[in-house]
């Protein structure tokens, strides 16, 4: 396994290192993988007189100091990519979340909070009744309560956040100000089309929406409800049908069914306004323009560690990785090895299991 990590390792070295680092790590690579002293010898004889050097036992010094070294500089790279950094001045005692379970400005602020790793309760919101959140003159999601002050809308909250972990560094402004906008403006309207785009998808969607809390849907749903009755009507009785408790099993299945139809049409009506004409074609085309934004970097700001707006792409498509719509994204674009990246780097949820 070690072996395998290794040449792995300078195989990253071949791609990225210069032409001295390139012949190093190519002795590296063919000394590791001979499996005998006779060869090991061969290969060394080889190598010196291709690199020009007099003496295969330096090759061979050379080619081991140059293997631990790419090994040892990936590892330090994934470590930094997943450390998660916490100001001794920022230590609150509670953090609240107020949310819709499929709310995509929800799930960024959930993503910051979980790569800072800083604990969070979770409180999900009716959004027919919004009790959960009557206390407040605010009557949308994302609320996050800290020990008591209320901050709300998502990029607000993130910069509120980012500053009283780094008091001392200023909020990031320029290409990363522009993708976290590019995110908020152009890529969480492309997902509801996609996720609700055909009836299978839209049950599945359902599926994931009504497990995942109580009776929830993002605010762009909610006010598309408004302008239309029927739909409205229909999506609250399925909701209620769902969560109340004494309801026989075939009519919580036919609610599933209304419910799931339901968003199907929605779905449309939000292609329409958005001016979406083909939804795998848009959502394809988003993931390869942030792609291209990252032009080859691990992440946005290069280095060994997300910035903010890799937190706002990943947070917005954690949700739909493991939907329909979501796998094929992966697999016919190329956004995949940084999600992967990002998946790592973010790590496990802070949400505190109540």
């Amino acid at each position: 396994m070690r072996r395998v990590n290794g040449l792995a390792t300078v195989g990253r070295a071949l791609t990225c290192g210069g032409a001295v680092e390139k012949r190093l790590a190519q002795a590296a690579l063919m000394s590791t993988c001979s499996s005998s002293s006779l060869n090991s010898h061969i290969f060394s004889q080889k190598l010196a007189d291709r690199l020009g050097l007099s003496r295969p036992s330096l090759v061979r010094r050379v080619a081991g100091t140059m293997l631990f070294s790419v090994a040892a500089s990936s590892l330090a790279q994934d470590a930094l990519a997943k450390e998660k950094p916490r100001s001794e001045k920022f230590l609150p005692k509670e953090i609240v979340l107020y949310q819709y379970e499929a709310c995509p400005f929800c799930n960024k602020v959930k993503a910051f909070l979980d790569y800072y790793n800083i604990p969070y309760k979770i409180v999900e919101v009716n959004p027919i009744s919004k009790k959960e959140i009557k206390w407040s003159d605010y009557k949308k999601v994302p609320i996050l309560q800290v020990d008591g002050e209320q901050m709300v809308d998502s990029s607000d909250i993130i910069d509120k956040l980012f500053h009283r972990i780094n008091p001392d560094s200023s909020i990031p402004d320029g290409e990363e100000k522009k993708w976290r906008e590019w995110v908020d403006n152009h890529l969480v309207h492309v997902l509801s089309p996609n996720i609700y785009r055909s009836t299978s998808e839209a049950l599945e969607s359902f599926d994931y929406i009504t497990t995942h809390g109580k009776i929830n849907f993002s605010s762009t749903f909610k006010d598309l409800f408004r302008k239309d009755g029927i739909l409205l009507f229909i999506f609250n009785l399925c909701c209620f049908l769902i969560n109340v408790g004494n309801f026989s099993f075939t009519e919580r299945l036919v609610a599933k069914y209304a419910g799931a139809a339901a968003m199907y049409f929605v779905s449309k009506k939000l292609k329409k306004k958005h001016n979406i004409t083909d939804e795998r074609a848009a959502l394809y085309e988003a993931a390869e323009t942030w792609v291209d934004a990252l032009k080859g970097r691990h992440y946005l700001a290069g280095g060994s560690k997300p910035n903010l707006a890799d937190l706002a792409v990943f947070g917005v498509l954690r949700p739909i990785r493991y939907l329909t719509s979501g796998k094929d994204m992966v697999e016919h674009t190329r956004i995949g090895e940084w999600y992967g990246r990002m998946e790592n780097a973010v790590g496990e949820s802070a949400r505190i299991k109540e």
